[in-house]
């Protein structure tokens, strides 16, 4: 049984990253063709930097995800903190209903979104242009905003909150003991929510896309133009650095969690 077990694991991560290998070879490449390997080169690399408008559509996917994981980040840590303080049965309704729209389709989410902007540009505020940063930004915000209280809420339940009875024992307030204690034992989590946060919206593109106007395009929604036609082979190379990014990230919040794993042990003991 073991045996098939690890079969099947391995199955599913070949199935899972040799998609990843192929587009990270071909970026290598010198031939145009993707399924022949003409030569080794970092060519393609070079015609990325080389590339201005591409170089400014990753600029604009950087600063729209450094900016939606950053006040999401800080408004998720504080709803974590106010559902926390509910009743177990409050709590827990709350949490169903924010984790619903991580498990809402993301079409409905970006055809939802795009019609609210729509109708308070066009009815309320009396714009032609409803669609602009702004709406990109708040879309991005609103789609991150669960995934950062899911990873602040577990650090929330797992922390000793005598150490807040403590601090405010010896003459903290509530903020000073938040800021002092609180924020201390939830960190990894703020963290983790952080760089979820950030990966979820740099590789966006189906909720980017019923939300972005013409003022304002990220990479992935322009990347989609790309496929009408055919692939440029520096475009293998832009993905490339794109999954090694996300990939760095993924490694070093799993590093964190471990990290505070191991020292909520060590305190156990």
């Amino acid at each position: 049984m073991k045996k098939v077990n690890r079969l099947i694991t391995i199955l599913i991560f070949v199935f899972l990253y040799i998609p990843m290998l192929v587009l990270i070879v071909a970026s290598f490449s010198s031939g145009k063709d993707i399924t022949e390997f003409e030569g080794f080169t970092f060519m393609r690399y070079a015609e990325v930097f080389r590339d201005r408008s591409l170089l400014g559509l990753l600029g604009n996917s950087l600063l729209i995800s450094i900016l939606a994981s950053s006040i999401a980040t800080v408004f998720g840590t504080v709803a974590s903190l106010g559902i926390y303080s509910l009743k177990p049965r409050m709590r827990k309704t709350v949490m169903s209903l924010t984790n619903i729209p991580m498990t809402n389709p993301d079409i409905v989410t970006g055809i939802s979104l795009s019609l609210l902007f729509v109708f308070v540009g066009s009815k309320m505020l009396h714009q032609r242009n409803s669609l602009t940063f702004w709406t990109l930004l708040i879309a991005h915000v609103t789609f991150n905003l669960p995934y950062v209280i899911l990873n602040v809420m577990p650090k929330l339940q797992q922390m000793d909150h005598s150490l807040v009875e403590a601090a405010m024992d010896l003459g903290c307030t509530p903020v000073k003991s938040f800021f002092r204690v609180t924020i201390h034992e939830i960190m990894p989590g703020i963290i983790t929510g952080a760089i979820m946060a950030f990966t979820m919206s740099l590789d966006d593109f189906v909720i980017s896309y019923f939300v972005t106007g013409l003022d304002f395009i990220t990479l992935p929604v322009e990347i989609y133009n790309y496929t009408k036609k055919q692939m440029q082979p520096k475009i293998y190379a832009m993905f490339t650095m794109l999954f090694l990014l996300i990939f760095v990230l993924m490694v070093v919040m799993n590093l964190l969690q471990l990290r505070q794993d191991k020292r909520r042990k060590e305190a156990k003991q």
